[in-house]
């Protein structure tokens, strides 16, 4: 009794152990009933019917990256370039991984190659190297478009290089140079241009800057010279101006004459001082009775004082 009691324990926990499935985070398990597909278990705890239903596929819901193998494509104007790139893909259904493809992994592998090689194929080489976003989507689109029969969903594609031939590789090389070269010749020669532009522009300001200084300087010394005239002739207006204004005075008449007096005997006095020659009036007679009628003025003046 003791020996089958035991047995039935062991069936038990085989029965059990089989019937009691816990299933992982990020994981879907296909199960089969007799051999034919009968549901999907998810994460957690799931029970089955031992001996009736099987675990028949295990596949993992989490981003897998894929190394998609180096390949040599042809570019449209005949190019060869090595290409290798990495591709991210998930399983989104589980029933469709197991039975849509008998090998999804290889299938995305060898799809993403020639699609690679046919969008490489309409490109020229210096294209590639420029459009390697547009590459990247286009090999993304065509691989889901023909995954969805295989519950697989492709993320994103990157090509990871494109490597040409040495010889085209020193060519491009060699073409880097020249731009650069070129680019150089044409900056340093825009900025000789600029130079001599901003040298004839700096002297153009110069000389209208001193035109306009020398005009300018002009204008203030005519208009200082017009103000001296000016002033000058306001002061000899004022100056006979006041000899009238005295003439009309007591004694102005005499004042007069004593003064024209003494010019005419200041103007004689500098005359005879000139040279070795002494120059005297033809007619002293008249300087005589000019003294005289100058002294008489002044003995006039100072009687009335």
């Amino acid at each position: 009794m003791d020996y089958v009691a035991l047995v039935i324990l062991i069936v038990v926990a085989i029965v059990v152990a089989k019937g009691v499935r816990v299933v992982p985070q990020q994981s879907a398990w296909v199960v089969e009933r007799l051999g034919k597909y009968h549901g999907t278990l998810l994460p957690g705890l799931n029970l089955v019917i031992p001996f009736i239903d099987n675990i028949a596929y295990k596949h993992s819901l989490k981003e897998f990256p894929l190394d998609v193998p180096s390949q040599v494509c042809i570019t449209k104007d005949n190019t060869q370039l090595a290409v290798d790139g990495v591709l991210y893909f998930q399983v989104t259904d589980a029933k469709m991984a197991s039975y849509g493809s008998s090998d999804y992994i290889s299938a995305i592998s060898q799809l993403a190659q020639t699609t690679l090689r046919s969008l490489i194929g309409r490109m020229e080489m210096d294209k590639t190297f420029e459009e390697r976003d547009l590459i990247n989507r286009g090999v993304v689109m065509v691989l889901n478009e023909a995954s969805t029969n295989w519950g697989v969903k492709v993320l994103r594609y990157e090509i990871k290089d494109l490597t040409p031939p040495k010889d085209i590789l020193h060519a491009m090389q060699r073409q880097i140079t020249a731009e650069r070269e070129k680019r150089a010749l044409i900056a340093s020669s825009e900025g000789r241009m600029q130079e001599q532009i901003n040298l004839a522009t700096g002297e153009r300001e110069a000389a209208i800057q001193q035109s306009e200084g020398d005009r300018q300087a002009s204008i203030n010394r005519a208009q200082g010279e017009a103000e001296a005239i000016k002033a000058i002739a306001d002061a000899n207006a004022q100056a006979i101006a006041r000899v009238a204004q005295a003439v009309e005075l007591p004694g102005g008449i005499q004042a007069v004459n004593l003064k024209v007096a003494e010019k005419y005997v200041d103007a004689f006095a500098g005359i005879a001082k000139v040279g070795n020659t002494l120059i005297v009036p033809s007619n002293m007679a008249d300087l005589s009775s000019l003294i005289a009628g100058a002294m008489s003025v002044v003995k006039l003046q100072s009687q009335s004082q």
